[in-house]
């Protein structure tokens, strides 16, 4: 398996629009509405590329396009020796994603009030575990109705690369996951989109709404930076599986911002 297939490449996000890749990197915390302030490293691991990458070192586009496209790179494909170096000195630890489905799934139990309504989950003699997707549309209990569910707040606390709230691939063995057996919290919200929304123009409205419901804090830059373009992935994958076609630039703008 090529783990390279997992990795979003900035130099795609920049080619596609620069102002896309710049909105992914603000700081809202410190920018303002003259100044933009981007976030930092805040991690070592990159000094030794110089100026530019050290701990408290703005992110830039420069530091991660043309030439360096590929400074950063999930923690899957990242080498063991950087895997080690960080979870010794900054607790890094990534949760496989049958781990995260069977802890998402507990959420969604106690909101249904029933189980088992994104998914079976499957554990094995050999002690491997796995989930199957429930077919059919999701039914919802009475007295809440589908936009209830979507704007829902949901946070990913110490997120890392975002796996509890999508999951295009397992941030542990780094394997891709189709959409249809996506068990993010975010990815749970959109297949609900999907079956509920019929125009494009509906679709987009449900899908900003559960952008702006889910939230995510992480203190390493790199890592941050990963789980913006998962988020902003995501969006693209579910709209092209719902319309057969990639979204606007105004739409990827509009969802980069909420972002």
């Amino acid at each position: 398996m090529d783990l390279l297939q997992i990795d979003i490449y900035e130099n795609e996000i920049f080619e596609r629009s620069p102002e896309l890749l710049s909105m992914l990197l603000i700081d809202r915390t410190l920018s303002s509405e003259n100044c933009q302030v981007n976030i930092f490293w805040a991690t070592n691991n990159y000094a030794n590329f110089g100026d530019g990458y050290q701990y408290s070192d703005q992110i830039t586009l420069e530091a991660i396009t043309g030439k360096n496209g590929d400074v950063i790179k999930p923690r899957a494909v990242k080498s063991l020796e950087m895997q080690q170096q960080r979870s010794r000195e900054m607790a890094e630890v990534f949760t496989p994603s049958w781990i995260c489905n069977k802890q998402n799934n507990l959420i969604d139990n106690a909101w249904f009030g029933r189980e088992n309504v994104f998914n079976v989950e499957i554990d094995n003699p050999d002690g491997s575990h796995s989930w199957i997707p429930t077919e059919g549309k999701i039914v919802f209990p009475e007295g809440k109705t589908w936009h209830d569910y979507i704007n829902e707040n949901r946070l990913e606390i110490t997120c890392g690369e975002a796996p509890y709230l999508v999951s295009r691939y397992d941030s542990v063995t780094g394997k891709p996951i189709p959409i249809e057996r996506r068990i993010g919290l975010l990815d749970r919200k959109l297949r609900v989109v999907g079956e509920n929304a019929q125009t494009s123009s509906e679709w987009l409205k449900a899908a900003q709404s559960a952008y702006m419901s889910v939230y995510g804090y992480e203190w390493q830059g790199d890592n941050l930076v990963l789980a913006r373009e998962s988020l902003l992935y995501t969006f693209i994958d579910y709209y092209k599986a719902k319309f057969g076609k990639k979204p606007q630039l105004k739409s990827l703008q509009y969802i980069a911002s909420i972002i």
